[in-house]
């Protein structure tokens, strides 16, 4: 036997669970316009540069007819146009050559500050890098692991830092040292980041 109340539930139940759904969507649209914000704008990343400069514009020596016992100089003045600091390093990777040629040319580095290149005047050293030969320089310091240094450089111009290169001819340079021509030697400055 059927039930007539239960049609009635049935009937009369969706009519208020319908008014409640409906009636949550529209409180729900009715304050989803409300919001707060908070912004940082203009972020940007850019990476900084580390280069180095020197104000030669010809190489240090271009020397002719050298007898035992010359000598003879020139300073060079090197630029860091880094954005940190940086530990620079002084190093040839130049080859050797044959016969000991280059054993018999003395070589003093002086770090300092003044002079230019091409005029050591005003130069005034801090300390020595290197005093001995060429070809124990060359042998000894090949990269920037193995170089003269470090001086710690702050950054960008006006900071600067100058080298004075002295060199001499033995005296005692024998007679297979005549009319011998070195190959090139290239000196290299190089800065890292200092850490």
């Amino acid at each position: 036997m059927a039930r007539p109340w239960l049609n009635v539930l049935a009937q009369v139940v969706p009519v208020p669970l319908g008014l409640l759904l409906s009636g949550a969507l529209v409180w729900g649209a009715t304050y989803a316009d409300w919001s707060g914000t908070s912004s940082n704008s203009g972020n940007t990343w850019e990476s900084g540069s580390l280069g180095l400069a020197n104000d030669s514009k010809v190489p240090m020596f271009r020397i002719d007819n050298m007898r035992p016992g010359d000598t003879g100089s020139n300073c060079i003045r090197i630029e860091p146009h880094a954005d940190f600091p940086t530990a620079l390093k002084l190093y040839s990777n130049s080859p050797n050559w044959p016969n000991n040629f280059q054993s018999f040319i003395n070589l003093k580095i002086e770090v300092g500050s003044g002079g230019t290149f091409g005029d050591c005047n005003g130069f005034t050293p801090h300390k020595t890098a290197f005093d001995g030969t060429l070809d124990q320089f060359i042998a000894l310091y090949t990269d920037f692991r193995t170089g003269v240094g470090p001086w710690t450089l702050p950054g960008k111009p006006p900071n600067s830092l100058s080298f004075r290169f002295a060199w001499k001819f033995s005296r005692s340079a024998p007679n297979s040292s005549q009319s011998v021509t070195i190959n090139e030697v290239t000196f290299t400055w190089e800065a890292r980041e200092h850490k």
